[in-house]
């Protein structure tokens, strides 16, 4: 499956990246560029369960392709989020399914930084997801 223009260019700026250093301050920036929910879009019913954090996702499909917005109150979480969504956004269901978590990060060379509460977290969102793009 092919990346996105903005998934290869995520790819490239963390494989740049020497160190946990940097690639700390490229998650902060990516977490800063997530385009904010109204207070509206947080509610209960767009929460996802099994964060340790607060994290909120929302999702439209057009043309059929998925676009998704998301929220956490936690930064370096809103950062994996950006990352996440940016290797996500505008795939069709069958694409979304094929998704490998796991796979994505050890590329962008997080996979260290995802501890078993962070990276469940992340397959809580992604599993949120399919369901949204199944019920469609």
């Amino acid at each position: 499956m092919s990346l996105s223009p903005e998934a290869s260019q995520a790819l490239e700026s963390f494989e740049q990246a020497r160190g946990w250093e940097q690639r700390a301050r490229l998650l902060m920036q990516w977490g800063d560029r997530l385009q904010a929910l109204d207070d509206s879009e947080k509610t209960e019913a767009n929460r996802v369960h099994g964060c340790e954090s607060l994290v909120w996702l929302v999702a439209a499909q057009v043309d059929g392709q998925w676009q998704f917005k998301a929220a956490s109150d936690a930064r370096l979480l809103r950062g994996l989020l950006a990352l996440l969504l940016v290797r996500v956004q505008g795939l069709a269901s069958d694409e979304l399914a094929e998704v490998d978590l796991g796979d994505w990060f050890n590329q962008l060379g997080l996979e260290r930084q995802l501890s078993p509460s962070r990276s469940n977290g992340l397959h809580a969102v992604l599993q949120r997801m399919a369901e949204l793009a199944s019920n469609r």
